[in-house]
């Protein structure tokens, strides 16, 4: 009983942090892509200053 009951609660922490741990990549996509889009208007203010 003591047993299926750990390898429950494992179970469900194991499914909940799933989403939690997937997000982290696309976190860091997203600020990758955000990083390079100011790095491109800056490129492009520089090249407009008289």
């Amino acid at each position: 009983m003591h047993k299926k009951l750990a390898l429950g609660l494992t179970m469900l922490v194991l499914v909940a942090a799933a989403p939690l741990l997937g997000a982290c990549h696309t976190t860091a996509g997203a600020g990758q892509d955000i990083s390079a889009t100011g790095q491109a208007i800056d490129k492009a203010a520089v090249k407009s200053t008289p």
